[in-house]
């Protein structure tokens, strides 16, 4: 038909648009938060390549979900503005006789918000937490890069390294300043690695010296050592424990269903049905009046988004928090979400059919 056709046509240009415009906007953002994370040492930096790959996984059913919203307000508000949506009503075709082909060109994209939501987004989380975690249980002479100073995970040495050795767990021309309460030390050595025994962390230094400064009395040491051995500190702990509830599967959720867990159950379930509701949600706001200059309905468009996603995040947090379970958190706000684009559409109907009565009578 050429209703279906047309319209179909139409959101799938502004749907592609609109999502390319979108992820060239949040991969951006992402990629200066992720650059200054490995400037300050959080992660390494030949990860933020895969770090941001992950992350764009992650925050693509929100893009998926949002871009489908715009396109589907954008696309409808134009076909008021140029008159169309008055032929169409004039031709017999009601404003609900749209969701049918809206819906027919969602349903995909729906369906891969739900598994991305619910089976990706996890996966995602989970990786960037290892990346991180395996990243911190490095040593620190290790996170060292060449020519730079650096300061130790527990901000009490500040490394520089000359120049790498082959050993990962090891480095040349090392420099070390310790700073206490009460005393300073600077201790170089011509090479340095990382003994791990148990869950304690050493650093072993050869060939070096040590100067020892007391910052009270002012009294002054230095010694030389063929090797030292220092204690850097309890290797950090890692594992499944470890995880928080958004880098846990959702069969994990579900077998284990703490508050936490079911909190973040809902928020993944809360994608798919958001989606859904927004479609329809979009089709009510996209209404206007072709006659006045300007249109507000991606304004209000996308301050509808900014609000529904903050009732997602406040209904996991509620859920979370033990105040609600996890079918009245559904029902409170995806259900009333459902019942407003409804009566939205409901309402814009009655209003397109009056408009059109009162031309014909006038006619």
């Amino acid at each position: 038909m050429l209703f279906d056709s047309t319209l179909r046509r139409d959101l799938s240009r502004s749907f592609g648009a609109t999502l390319i415009v979108i992820m060239t906007i949040v991969i951006t953002m992402f990629l200066i938060r992720t650059l200054g994370q490995a400037a300050g040492g959080s992660v390494a930096a030949q990860d933020v390549a895969l770090l941001l790959g992950y992350i764009a996984l992650e925050n693509l059913p929100t893009m998926l979900s949002l871009s489908l919203f715009i396109a589907v307000v954008t696309t409808l508000t134009r076909m008021y503005r140029d008159s169309e949506m008055v032929i169409w009503f004039a031709s017999g075709v009601s404003l609900l006789r749209f969701v049918l082909p809206v819906l027919r060109l969602a349903w995909p994209l729906l369906l891969l918000v739900a598994i991305l939501a619910l089976f990706v987004w996890p996966w995602g989380n989970r990786q960037v937490a290892e990346l991180k975690d395996r990243y911190e249980r490095r040593s620190d002479v290790s996170r060292v890069a060449p020519g730079q100073f650096q300061r130790s995970a527990d901000g009490q040495r500040v490394f520089f390294i000359e120049r790498e050795s082959g050993d990962a767990a090891g480095a040349r021309n090392v420099f070390v300043l310790e700073r206490k309460a009460d005393s300073e030390s600077v201790t170089s050595a011509r090479s340095g690695r990382i003994e791990v025994e148990g869950d304690q962390r050493f650093i072993v230094l050869e060939r070096g010296q040590r100067s020892d400064i007391n910052l009270v009395t002012g009294e002054r040491k230095l010694a030389q050592f063929d090797t030292y051995r220092v204690l850097a500190g309890d290797v950090a702990a890692s594992g499944d424990d470890s995880l928080p509830p958004k880098a846990r599967s959702t069969w994990e959720l579900l077998t284990q269903p703490s508050n936490r867990h079911l909190g973040e159950l809902i928020w993944r379930i809360g994608l798919a049905l958001g989606g859904v509701n927004l479609v329809l949600l979009a089709i009510g706001l996209s209404a206007g009046n072709p006659r006045r200059a300007g249109s507000w309905n991606l304004l209000f468009a996308l301050l509808a988004f900014v609000v529904y996603y903050n009732l997602l995040n406040l209904s996991q947090a509620w859920v979370a928090g033990g105040k609600l379970t996890p079918g009245n958190a559904l029902l409170l706000v995806h259900g009333g979400i459902f019942v407003l684009a409804l009566t939205l559409l409901w309402w814009r109907e009655r209003g397109a059919s009056f408009s059109l009565r009162r031309r014909r009578a006038v006619a």
